[in-house]
């Protein structure tokens, strides 16, 4: 399956990036090759993730604070938003 991310998406993952980088840029790194790994398992296995609380989405949380939602078009996996899982989600 193909990947991609939208706009917004693209957006949460580069503020998670610069936020946490700012302290400890280890951690971001870390913290971003777990993004990375959950995406290379999604285009593998794209329901591996549980039903999300938008309906036709799906929701795979890579680290227990991040929640990843996305959705799945024919052979393409969406990534719609990366968000903190204490953020209000769905906005």
């Amino acid at each position: 399956m193909k990947i991609f991310w939208t706009p917004e998406a693209l957006e949460d993952r580069a503020a998670i990036w610069n936020y946490i980088s700012e302290e400890n840029p280890n951690a971001a790194i870390r913290l971003d090759t777990l993004f990375s790994r959950a995406l290379e398992k999604l285009s593998e296995h794209p329901q591996i993730g549980r039903q999300g609380l938008i309906t036709g989405t799906r929701e795979l949380i890579p680290h227990k604070n991040f929640r990843l939602v996305y959705e799945i078009d024919h052979d393409t996996v969406w990534i719609l938003a990366l968000v903190h899982v204490s953020r209000m989600w769905p906005p």
